[in-house]
């Protein structure tokens, strides 16, 4: 059955191909990810917020808000279940960082299972209260859907590549009802190189996703209501600017003190049970950060400012204005340790929504401590919006992303001098800290990060190693005699013989023309294969990247290195032929992309 499935999927391809051109399919291709996508994100949306208004307005009990501690734990606890119990083949992961991974080194093959299970573990760590966001998971699942169609249809690498950048596009603009932002996040954050033939798939996946998501809902996300911005609050968007580009270096440094805790402790449930318990004590202390955090800067927006302490144990101290700045204040710094704790512990989510969140705030703090110190009259909902864009393009160094988002969730397109100030200048601190973004550090690290900046180490990162691995070398033990092996000596293809010992591990080299001397002198003949061997210049290990072997290579000018595994047993031999070879075939691929 199997068989005459792939057969039939192979002969339909076939017939696709002689018909329409790979540009015109992709469209089409496009639109189908497109609709799914923008299906599945209505589905998460849906699902989370059903567990929300169940737990906070349909779950009656007398004393149901004890509850709230563990709710969080409950969500966490559900979700590392379900990868547990149902995710046995592949490997679940969260965030954006695998996505990326996959694209520059598993050829942008998404798992299927992320289709779902990230909708599922979501909507389960959020809807309990897991002070994440919604939007990593939707872009995870949205990638699946485009990778898998992708796979399906027998595309090339860089065409599948280019359908799981639609489907995260379309998984944005279905969260947010935003598809120019949707477009701008998988050009920014996701291609590693862009071309205008790109536009059309991603415009159309993200129209079509948002057109979908609006059928299920047609509220805007945030409303603002604003006569724009004058020019003697230019300076207080300067100071939010600052303000945010160091918070954001505070907090990549907190992320990885943080997953190191998590990652120290080795049983699953452990974590599960000491981060659920943090999680639940600050969302007892800090109701905000419950879920998402959107009704907050909704509140904000509309002018209830009280909004962030009315809701917690400390709202009998809302009408005093130093109390909303310092509990503000403090729930900024809260929410960081919420979205790490909760991620760390084994939920499931993201930081696009809780960095929004935190912009946000900081933006009301700067606004609203000014014109309580009488310092200046600020409009207090345009520096929220200011600072929901400027915190995203600092943590996540996509400031064109946080520009647009925020312009299309709150129709601000009046504020975008402040937005694409408050940008640049917070992206700008954050860049000279951090090289690289919270999600591509850890791949930058391994060397597994496709760069716009450097295209050769880009390209050599998607080669791997094993495939250039010639083995049809002549391999001669360390206590062979030559008379005993010369009749295959002679009939070799290559000049060149590894030398291993009883245990296969690689010991050294002979070449032929060493041994072609001692063949003209009688009497010598019976000389060992070690007496004639030479060590090997360098030595490459099996999981080297190429770049590192092309630098061993030039350090020894060296044409080809002998490769062994993690044991040092002999494997074969690299030449910069083949990598030249591959390096050549990979631009040409790179170059006839979409024609």
């Amino acid at each position: 059955m199997y068989v005459r499935l792939v057969n039939y999927i192979d002969t339909l391809n076939q017939y696709r191909r002689t018909k329409i051109s790979n540009r015109n399919f992709l469209v089409i291709a496009a639109l189908i990810v497109g609709i799914l996508a923008g299906l599945a994100a209505a589905a998460l949306k849906s699902i989370t917020h059903h567990i929300e208004d169940f737990l906070q307005s349909g779950f009656h009990w007398h004393y149901k808000y004890y509850l709230y501690i563990f709710f969080p734990l409950i969500g966490i606890l559900l979700s590392v279940l379900y990868v547990r119990r149902f995710i046995r083949k592949g490997k679940f992961e969260t965030g954006l960082t695998p996505l990326l991974f996959t694209i520059s080194k598993k050829s942008s093959k998404v798992e299927p299972h992320n289709i779902y299970s990230q909708v599922i573990t979501a909507a389960l760590t959020v809807g309990f209260g897991g002070s994440t966001g919604l939007e990593a998971p939707i872009v995870t699942s949205g990638a699946g859907i485009g990778s898998v169609i992708g796979r399906f249809l027998g595309l090339s690498y860089r065409e599948t590549t280019m359908l799981l950048a639609c489907g995260a596009a379309a998984g944005i603009a279905g969260a947010f009802n935003s598809p120019i932002a949707g477009i701008v996040f998988a050009i920014e954050i996701l291609l590693p190189e862009f071309t205008i033939p790109a536009f059309i798939p991603l415009l159309l996946a993200s129209a079509t996703a948002a057109v979908v998501s609006r059928l299920f809902y047609t509220e805007q996300l945030f409303y603002l209501v604003t006569e724009g911005w004058v020019m003697p609050a230019l300076p207080f968007y300067v100071l939010l600017a600052v303000c945010i580009g160091f918070f954001s270096i505070y907090f990549v440094k907190v992320n990885y003190l943080v997953k190191s805790y998590f990652y120290k402790l080795q049983h699953p449930y452990k974590k599960v049970v000491i981060g659920g318990l943090m999680l639940g004590a600050l969302v007892f202390l800090f109701p905000t950060l419950y879920g998402e955090g959107y009704v907050t800067i909704k509140n904000l927006l509309s002018g209830n400012y009280t909004a962030v302490i009315s809701n917690s144990i400390f709202s009998e101290y809302a009408t005093f204005p130093i109390a909303i700045i310092l509990f503000t204040l403090i729930t900024v710094f809260a929410k960081s340790f919420g979205t790490l704790i909760t991620l760390g512990a084994g939920g499931n989510g993201g930081i696009f929504a809780p960095s929004l969140i935190m912009g946000g705030l900081i933006g009301f703090l700067v606004a609203f401590t000014a014109n309580t110190l009488g310092i200046a009259h600020l409009n207090v909902a345009n520096f929220i919006v200011a600072g929901m864009a400027a915190s995203l393009s600092a943590i996540m160094h996509a400031p064109l992303t946080g520009i647009f988002l925020i312009a299309e969730i709150t129709g601000g397109y009046i504020l975008m001098v402040p937005l694409m100030i408050t940008s640049a200048i917070s992206y700008f601190i954050s860049r000279s800290a951090n090289k690289y973004s919270i999600y591509t550090k850890p791949l930058a690290e391994s060397g597994a990060l496709l760069s716009h900046e450097d295209k050769d180490t880009t390209v050599l990162n998607m080669m791997k190693l094993k495939y250039l691995i010639e083995k049809d070398y002549l391999v001669l033990k360390q206590s062979d005699a030559l008379s005993e092996k010369m009749g295959e000596i002679l009939q070799a293809k290559r000049n060149l013989f590894p030398i291993v010992d009883a245990d296969e591990i690689f010991i050294g080299l002979i070449y032929m023309e060493d041994i072609l001397k001692i063949t003209i002198k009688p009497g010598e003949e019976e000389l060992s294969v070690s007496e004639l061997m030479h060590p090997a210049p360098e030595i490459v290990v099996s999981n080297d990247a190429l770049k590192t072997v092309l630098t061993k290579m030039e350090t020894q000018n060296a044409w080809l290195l002998p490769v062994v595994d993690e044991q040092g047993r002999y494997v074969g031999f690299v030449s910069k032929t083949s990598i030249f070879n591959k390096y050549r075939a990979l631009l040409s691929r790179q170059a006839d992309y979409m024609e």
